[in-house]
Formats: structure tokens, sequence, C-alpha cells
């Protein structure tokens, strides 16, 4: 018998208090899930590696180095970047160990970098395979080297991140502040020029191309940049400038200088932007998600009579 005044728990119900919720039941699937996601494409990453190293002799130190010597995906990015963004005063193993302990200790960076290779894979025609997107796509290594600088941010390590964000913009001439917010599955294609602003935000699944600006319009404070919904696509030049908001699944023609919204699935075109079918009844288009399938161009028939 317990003493006077004292409650003992029943064996049921110390195993009930044990039991998972549902909700922590689903997060530990959707973890295994993206573990196995993650784990499938290292395992082709390498393999296509391997294919490389055999086919091209005089690049099978360099495949070794960056992929076939590591044991995950994080390791490989980490070491590549710290090899591309170190200085001789930022030293590549001080890097290493920055993004590495970064991308372990969050699993979600890690789900973000799988979505971009993904990306890059399906959306850009001339991304011949997963290893290739992972050496040499500087959209690619930019974004992964922003999401571990916003990190910092986030953090209050903002003498980092900044740090980081100009070594980013030295080598890749991609210029992303470190505080902006960018979701997953993201494209920057080719990338060269790419600036985007401290309170801009990117939503999932949006394609941006080279020299797109999303900026401030020069006299603004606090949250002043650009909010880009899910799906977008951003075409080459576009420059986008203000607390503005591009809907989700709408896209910007190349060369536009948008200064308004974009209703969402709408098309913006031109200098000022003007939207596809007029201000009152804009076209909407059928894509839901234009960022994905890079259409930039189907648009011109129903609204355009230039004739060469």
């Amino acid at each position: 018998m317990p003493p006077a005044g004292k409650f003992q728990h029943s064996p049921e119900k110390q195993s009930a208090n044990t039991q998972p919720s549902e909700a922590e039941a689903a997060e530990a699937i959707l973890s295994a899930a993206s573990d196995a996601e993650a784990a499938g494409l290292w395992t082709q990453i390498k393999a296509e590696a391997h294919h490389d190293a055999e086919e091209e002799p005089a690049l099978a130190s360099y495949l070794y180095s960056t992929i076939l010597s590591h044991s995950s995906l994080e390791r490989s990015i980490s070491f590549h970047l710290g090899n591309k963004l170190c200085s001789s005063t930022l030293l590549s193993t001080l890097l290493y160990d920055l993004f590495l302990n970064t991308f372990t200790s969050d699993p979600s960076l890690r789900n973000a970098t799988v979505a971009d290779l993904r990306a890059a894979r399906v959306r850009d025609p001339a991304c011949i395979s997963f290893s290739q997107c992972l050496l040499n796509y500087k959209g690619f290594l930019a974004i992964q080297a922003h999401r571990v600088s916003h990190k910092l941010w986030t953090q209050s390590r903002k003498p980092l991140a900044l740090a980081l964000h100009s070594r980013v913009s030295d080598v890749f001439a991609v210029d992303i502040h470190p505080a902006a917010r960018i979701g997953k599955g993201i494209l920057l294609d080719h990338a060269t020029g790419v600036v985007i602003g401290e309170t801009a935000v990117i939503g999932n699944n949006v394609s941006i191309l080279h020299h797109v600006t999303l900026g401030g319009t020069g006299k603004a404070c606090g949250d002043r940049h650009p909010k880009i919904g899910d799906g977008c696509l951003i075409g080459a030049g576009a420059t986008i400038l203000g607390n503005v908001k591009i809907g989700a699944g709408a896209k910007v023609g190349a060369g536009s200088v948008v200064l308004i919204d974009v209703p969402p699935r709408a098309t913006a075109v031109g200098n000022p932007a003007r939207l596809v079918g007029g201000k009152e009844k804009p076209r909407i288009h059928d894509e839901e998600c234009p960022g994905e399938s890079m259409d930039h161009t189907s648009f011109i028939s129903e609204w355009s009579d230039y004739i060469i």
C-alpha cells in the first residue's frame, strides 16, 4: 500500500502518457519520408558522379573530393560551398563547419535543398543531372548559401550573415539580403544579376531568371520589398519595386517593371507593366504553377499583334 496522501500512477496511465500524439506521429512519418527521399537522391548523385569520373578521368579527383568522399548530401554541399566561398581571411574549414552545423541542426534546410535540386533538374532543360546542378549551378549554390546566412540572421549573428552574403555576391553575382525569406523548390535560372532585398518574401516553387530585381522604391523604410506568391514565374530582367504582392501562380514577363500588385494567375508585361486582358478584367491563365511549367510566351498570340 502506498503511504497515505501519496498519489500512485496506474500502469495504464503511465503507458497512455508515453504514447505519441497524432501530430507527433504524423511528423515522424513525414520526417522518415523526407529522410528516405534525401537518401535516395544522394545515392543517385553519387551514381552520376561515379559515371562522370569513369567517362572523364580528368575530373575523377574533383568528383571524389566534392561528392564521392562524403557520406551525405549535407556534407558534400558544405564542403563544396566552403571551397567556393572561402577567401584568404575566411577559411574553407571555418565555412565547412558553419555550413554543416547549420544544415544538420535544421532538417527543413535539407528538405529545401532537395526540393531546389529537383526544381533545377525538372524545369531547366539544360540541366543534365543532379550532380551537375550541385557542382555547377550557381543559382542553386547561391540559394543554399543564402539559407545558411538567413539562419544566422535569425539567430542574431548578423555580422557573420552579412560576411557570407558579401562572399555570395562576389563569387556568384547573386545579391540576396540575409533577412529575405525564401521558400523551397526555387529555381534561379542562370542567376547572374539577381537582387533580392531585405524584406522580400518568396513562396514555394517559384522560378526566377537572371537580372531580376526584387527591390525597394528608394524612398520607403521598413517593409519595402516585393512579396512573391507560390508558383510564380519571373522573367529575365524583370524589376519589381516596393512592397507589392505578386499573387500565387502569376507571371511577370521579361523586362517588365512592376510597381503595383499583380493578381493571382494573371500576367504582367511591359514598362510600366500592364495586366494582359486589362486592369478591370485581367486574363487569368489556366496554369496553377507557371513556376514549374516555365511557360513564358503562350499568352503572346492572344495579346500581341507584334509581327516580324
